[in-house]
C-alpha cells in the first residue's frame, strides 16, 4: 500500500517494524532508523527548515515508497532491485551485526533509491540544481540519526566498540562506509539518472554496483575483521523486540 503523505509513511514503517518483531527478524532494524529520520524531516518541514518545504515532503514520500514497495514486493514474491534483495536476504540467511543490517539498508536506500526519488521529485521542472542544499540537509539528518543509533547499539552489543578500535584504517567497507561519500555518490547518480535518455539502463547499471557494495558490507576481506565480527556477534543480544525497544528510545 503506497503512502501518500509523511504520516502514512510513519504508519507504514510502524507496521513493518511490528510485523518483523513478531518474526524476531533483523529486518526490523532499518525501519527503526528510517522512522527516526522521517519524523525528523517532518519536524523540519513543519519548522520550515528547508529551502522548499512542499517539495521536501514530496521527496520524502517518493523516497520512502521505494523502500516500502521493495518490502511489499519481497513478501508477494515480485521482483525487487538487487540492492534491496541483498539487504533482505542477508537478514534471513546471514549472522550479521546490528550495524551491518543498518548499513545494508542505508546502502540500498541512499546509494540507489535517493537519486531516483530526487529525479522523480523534480520531474520536468528542471530544478535539479536548486535541490542540492536540501539534498545535503537530508543526509545531515541521516548522519545525525545514525550517530544517535550507534550510541544505543553498545547497550545491546557490548563489544561493538571494538569494531571502531581495531577496524580503523582497514579497507573493508564495513569500517570504511561513509555517509558523506554515499551522499556525494547519490547526488552524482541523481544527476546521471535525471538527464539519462535510458533511465532503465541507468538504474540497472547502478543497481549492480550497489549490490556489489552490499556484498562487501556482508563479507570482510581482512581475517582480523572476520574474526572480530564473529566475536562481536556472539555477544550481541538476539531478541529483536528488545533490540528494537532500545533503538527506538
Amino acid at each position: 500500500m503506497t503512502a501518500t503523505n509523511i504520516d502514512e509513511v510513519i504508519a507504514r514503517l510502524d507496521t513493518i517494524i511490528e510485523a518483523e518483531c513478531l518474526q524476531n527478524s533483523c529486518m526490523a532494524y532499518f525501519p527503526i532508523l528510517y522512522r527516526k529520520v522521517t519524523i525528523r524531516i517532518k519536524e523540519g518541514i513543519l519548522n520550515r527548515e528547508f529551502a522548499n518545504n512542499p517539495r521536501m515532503e514530496k521527496l520524502d514520500v517518493l523516497f520512502a515508497n521505494r523502500y516500502i514497495d521493495a518490502y511489499e514486493c519481497l513478501a508477494s514474491g515480485k521482483p525487487i532491485t538487487k540492492s534491496w534483495k541483498k539487504a533482505f536476504d542477508a537478514s534471513k540467511t546471514e549472522k550479521l551485526l546490528i550495524m551491518q543490517h543498518l548499513l545494508l539498508g542505508i546502502n540500498a536506500h541512499i546509494n540507489l533509491d535517493l537519486g531516483i526519488a530526487v529525479a522523480e521529485t523534480v520531474g520536468n521542472d528542471d530544478e535539479l540544481i536548486d535541490f542540492e542544499d536540501d539534498f545535503n540537509k537530508i543526509n545531515e539528518i541521516l548522519a545525525s540519526m545514525i550517530a544517535a543509533v550507534e550510541s544505543k547499539i553498545i547497550s545491546v552489543s557490548p563489544l561493538f566498540g571494538m569494531l571502531d578500535k581495531f577496524g580503523k584504517g582497514r579497507e573493508d567497507k564495513l569500517v570504511s562506509f561513509s555517509i558523506n561519500i554515499a551522499r556525494d555518490g547519490a547526488w552524482l547518480f541523481a544527476n546521471q539518472y535525471y538527464f539519462s535518455h535510458n533511465k532503465t539502463n541507468e538504474l540497472n547499471d547502478r543497481d549492480v554496483i550497489i549490490a556489489t557494495l552490499a556484498q562487501k558490507l556482508i563479507r570482510q576481506k581482512s581475517w582480523i575483521l572476520k574474526y572480530l565480527v564473529k566475536i562481536i556477534y556472539f555477544f550481541e543480544k538476539k531478541d529483536v523486540a528488545k533490540i528494537v525497544a532500545v533503538l527506538k528510545e
